[in-house]
């Protein structure tokens, strides 16, 4: 069990996960104006609040990819102690993150040919990718190899369900994902999209309800189709700062599927920079996306 994981900021798993299980973490970088900021950086939390109040606000907030530097000063020190690495990173479908990793695999690989480096393009997103990150994480501590937890992430990362909304078009427009048109209509008749990620880590509309509540019961009616023993599952929500709505799909799945636990966290500010304020998520493992 030589071995250690590694992931990125963008899986959204809490401070007390990353520090109980030891988990690396590669950070994704944002910009305010021309200030840059780690998006993770361990015991240096990110006021997400104030994020999330300048988005708000509509100031714009830049983001960048992994860098090769940032990557290499994870992973390197690690196969220098002469442990594996298994790395399970952010879907290729909406970040070239993930082959900038690759990239920095390949050229550590040959500097440590006696190593084990792994990547898992997860297909995931937010605390999507950290749920996957999380089930490998407990096979780790139940002495899998790291073969096997590679096979299995590779053999499972499709059933992961992320299905989520946003509350503020603005955001998914000024990104590109959706036209000016469709977002002053949507915004005029409280439109709010209900969207997934789809098989190629991409993300989709597949339903659009009128108003917030009904798109947060429609999040909870997909797990309900979809969910592979709900009252089993450990059932992960991240949130752009609207924790009440949070806490609303929480009571939904537990009363509704028997969830028994469920975690909240932040949607982190990258991820925020391009979902908005308001963005509401719904992860579990399902019998398809």
């Amino acid at each position: 069990m030589n071995f250690e994981i590694v992931t990125d900021s963008s899986c959204n798993l809490t401070d007390e996960q990353i520090e109980q299980y030891d988990l690396h973490i590669i950070s994704l970088n944002y910009n305010i104006g021309d200030s840059v900021f780690y998006s993770y950086k361990k015991d240096k939390p990110t006021d997400l609040k104030s994020v999330y109040t300048s988005l708000r606000n509509k100031e714009k907030i830049t983001t960048s990819l992994i860098s090769y530097s940032e990557a290499v000063s994870v992973i390197e020190p690690l196969l220098s102690e002469g442990k594996d690495v298994l790395y399970i990173g952010f879907s290729s479908g909406i970040s070239g993150s993930f082959q900038n990793v690759c990239n920095v695999a390949e050229d550590l690989r040959e500097k440590y040919p006696n190593r084990k480096l792994y990547c898992v393009d997860s297909l995931c997103a937010s605390m999507g990718e950290g749920l996957l990150v999380y089930y490998v994480l407990q096979m780790k501590n139940s002495g899998e190899t790291i073969d096997i937890c590679r096979d299995w992430a590779e053999q499972n990362k499709l059933k992961i369900c992320h299905n989520f909304t946003v509350d503020d078009l603005f955001f998914l427009k000024r990104g590109g994902r959706i036209g000016a048109t469709t977002a002053l209509l949507g915004s005029l008749l409280g439109i709010k999209p209900v969207m997934k990620m789809d098989e190629d880590g991409k993300l989709c509309v597949v339903a659009k309800a009128r108003g917030r509540k009904a798109a947060l019961d429609a999040l909870v009616d997909s797990m309900q189709e979809k969910a592979i023993e709900p009252e089993k599952q450990i059932v992960f929500i991240s949130h752009g700062d609207c924790i009440n709505d949070a806490e609303y799909v929480k009571t939904q799945v537990m009363s509704k599927l028997g969830v028994k636990e469920v975690v909240i966290n932040y949607v982190d500010a990258v991820i925020g920079a391009h979902s908005g304020p308001g963005t509401l998520a719904l992860f579990f493992m399902g019998n398809k996306r």
